[in-house]
C-alpha cells in the first residue's frame, strides 16, 4: 500500500491558542501543507463559522420515541479560496507550502464561546483540501471569543436590594415571621472579585434559623418553543446560627466570586446567567430565599472615577441604607464678619431702612440686583454646637425592617 503524500495538513492562527477575539477584529493564520511527492490539487479552501446550537432529547410517554429539540443560530460564517476550483488541476511540488488566510469578525456583538450541558456557542476556521480521485481532507481549528461586558456603566453600577418575609408554619400551626433583607454595592463584577453582602435577619420565630448566601449560575437552552435548564451553585456563604426572636446583621460579609465564564445574555437560544441567593433555612417549613440579580463582566472596575470603587477594593462600606451609621460632627459656619466687611454691613443696614409710604411708585423700576444681594447678605441664624433639642437617650435608631 502507497504512503499518502500528504505529511502534514495543519492550520496555524498567528495569536497563541489560549487567545481570544472579539467583534471587529481580524482572525489570521496560515494552512500548511507539506506533501511526500508532487501532489495534483483541484481546490483548497478556509471557512470561518461562528455558531450556537441548542440539542436535547426527551422521552414522553413509556414508549422508546423520542423528541428531538434542536436550534441553530449562525453568528459568522465567511469563506476564501487558497487554490480556486477553476475546472484546472494544480499541480503543488513535494516540500513544504504555507497559504495564508484572513478573517474579520462581524463588528455587530458577537456571543461569547461557550461549552454548556445542552448547547454551546463555537468559533472554528476549517480547511478543505480537494484532489482528484481522493477523499476531501478536512481539519478544523476553534478559536475563543469574547465579547467584552463592561461593568463601569451606570445599569451595572447601580446597587441592589431587597426584602422578602415568610410565616414559618408546620401542619397548622404558626412559629411566627422570618424577615430577611439584603443588599449589595452593584449589579456587576469580575471574576475574582470579593462581594460584600449587607444582610439582616429579623427572626420573630420561636426556632433558630440558619442565614446563607450563594453565587448561583442558569444555563438556559431554547429550542422549539421549549425550554431547557441547568442550575449550580458556584459559591457559598454560611452565617452564624440565629436564635429565635433575636436579629441579625452582616456588615458586609464576602463572598468570593470564583472563575467563571462571562454572562451571556444576548444569545437567542443560550442564555448564561447568576444570581446572588441570600437565604434561610427555617425549621419545619421551606426555604426563604431573596434573589439579588448580577452580572458576571470582563471589564473590571475602574479604580478610579466610579463612587463604588473604594467599596469593591477597600472594604470602606456604607451602612447608611441600615441607619446604622452615625453622622459626623458638622462644621461650624464662619463669622459673619469674616464675609461681610463692616462698611458693607453698615451700608446694608442703612439701604434696609424702611422708605415712606408715599414713595412706592419707583418700586418696579429698580434693579433687581439690589433686593438679591439685600436678602444674600442677611446674617445668618445664631449657630451652636450643642443640639437645642437632643433626642432621648432611650429612644434607639430604628432599622430599615422596624
Amino acid at each position: 500500500m502507497a504512503l499518502s503524500s500528504i505529511v502534514e495538513f495543519s492550520v496555524e492562527l498567528d495569536r497563541p491558542g489560549d487567545a481570544a477575539f472579539t467583534g471587529g477584529e481580524v482572525v489570521s493564520g496560515r494552512v500548511v501543507l507539506e506533501l511526500r511527492r508532487d501532489t495534483r490539487v483541484q481546490a483548497l479552501k478556509a471557512q470561518g463559522r461562528g455558531v450556537a446550537t441548542a440539542h436535547w432529547l426527551e422521552n414522553r410517554g413509556m414508549n422508546s420515541v423520542y423528541n428531538d429539540y434542536t436550534s441553530k443560530v449562525t453568528y459568522f460564517r465567511k469563506r476564501q479560496h487558497l487554490i480556486r476550483d477553476n475546472g484546472e488541476v494544480t499541480v503543488l511540488p513535494a516540500g513544504r507550502h504555507e497559504f495564508p488566510f484572513s478573517f474579520q469578525l462581524p463588528e455587530e456583538t458577537l456571543v461569547t464561546s461557550f461549552e454548556g450541558k445542552h448547547g454551546s456557542i463555537r468559533y472554528w476556521v476549517k480547511v478543505k483540501l480537494h484532489r482528484p480521485w481522493s477523499t476531501v481532507r478536512k481539519i478544523k481549528k476553534e478559536f475563543t471569543v469574547i465579547e467584552p461586558i463592561d461593568i463601569n456603566t451606570p445599569a451595572l453600577l447601580a446597587p441592589q436590594a431587597g426584602t422578602k418575609d415568610k410565616m414559618a408554619r408546620a401542619w397548622y400551626r404558626n412559629f411566627g415571621q422570618v424577615n430577611v433583607t439584603a443588599k449589595i454595592d452593584r449589579k456587576g463584577y469580575t471574576p475574582g472579585e470579593v462581594i460584600p453582602v449587607f444582610a439582616e435577619f429579623d427572626n420573630s420565630t420561636s426556632r433558630s434559623i440558619v442565614p446563607k448566601a450563594y453565587i448561583t449560575q442558569t444555563q438556559t437552552f431554547i429550542a422549539r418553543g421549549t425550554m431547557k435548564q441547568k442550575r449550580s451553585v458556584v459559591a457559598t456563604l454560611c452565617g452564624d446560627i440565629v436564635g429565635a426572636r433575636t436579629r441579625e446583621t452582616w456588615h458586609g460579609r464576602a463572598i468570593k466570586i470564583p472563575p467563571l465564564g462571562p454572562s451571556i445574555l444576548q444569545c437567542r437560544i443560550i442564555k448564561v446567567e447568576y444570581m446572588l441567593k441570600v437565604c434561610v433555612d427555617v425549621p419545619g417549613t421551606s426555604k426563604l430565599c431573596l434573589e439579588l440579580p448580577l452580572v458576571i463582566g470582563t471589564i473590571p472596575l475602574h479604580p478610579f472615577g466610579s463612587r463604588t470603587s473604594s467599596v469593591s477594593s477597600q472594604y470602606s462600606v456604607n451602612v447608611d441604607w441600615l441607619r446604622m451609621a452615625i453622622p459626623e460632627q458638622p462644621e461650624p459656619p464662619p463669622e459673619y464678619s469674616a464675609v461681610v466687611s463692616d462698611e458693607e454691613a453698615e451700608q446694608r443696614n442703612s439701604s434696609s431702612s424702611p422708605q415712606p409710604a408715599d414713595d412706592l411708585s419707583g418700586i418696579l423700576e429698580r434693579p433687581l440686583q439690589a433686593f438679591v444681594q439685600e436678602f444674600r447678605f442677611r446674617p445668618p441664624p445664631v449657630y451652636s454646637v450643642i443640639d437645642p433639642n437632643p433626642q432621648p437617650y432611650n429612644i434607639r435608631p430604628r432599622c430599615m425592617t422596624c
